[in-house]
């Protein structure tokens, strides 16, 4: 076992100090590349996540109206803000912005029929707000 295996701080560590004396000959590359892409996934994942709670919040609030209130609204302006510091911080993730909201939307209309207990038929097929409209710190769909 390598210290990737046995110890992933350490190896960490360990690379972190490679890379600062330029001692790039003896950095475990294979294992650097694969760390490198998954916190690049990561990093869509969670975006993607704060934007299916933010569409799934959006359609809880039109669909379920009588039930709307505070905490729903506190989630939603949270969700808003944590989504757009995500993407502050990852602008390469804009480009793939219109196929996160296919995905995300997707997963929210599952989410949203299993919470409200309203059939997925009912919600639109595809995401009925532009980005500019779900980002918006003022928007609450009717």
């Amino acid at each position: 076992m390598t210290g990737y295996e046995q110890d992933f701080y350490s190896w960490t560590q360990e690379q972190a100090a490679l890379l600062k004396q330029g001692r790039f000959a003896e950095l475990d590359v294979n294992n650097l590349i694969e760390e490198v892409e998954t916190m690049g996934r990561s990093e869509k994942r969670e975006l993607e996540s704060r934007l299916t709670v933010l569409l799934l919040h959006l359609l809880k609030w039109k669909y379920q109206a009588i039930r709307r209130g505070r905490s729903w609204q506190l989630s939603i302006d949270e969700q808003r803000l944590q989504f757009t510091e995500t993407l502050s911080e990852n602008p390469g993730l804009k480009a793939r912005l219109d196929e996160l909201v296919i995905k995300a939307y997707r997963l929210a209309v599952i989410q949203a029929a299993r919470e409200t207990n309203i059939s997925k038929t009912v919600f639109p097929e595809y995401c009925p707000w532009t980005l500019a409209q779900f980002l918006d710190e003022g928007f609450y769909p009717d």
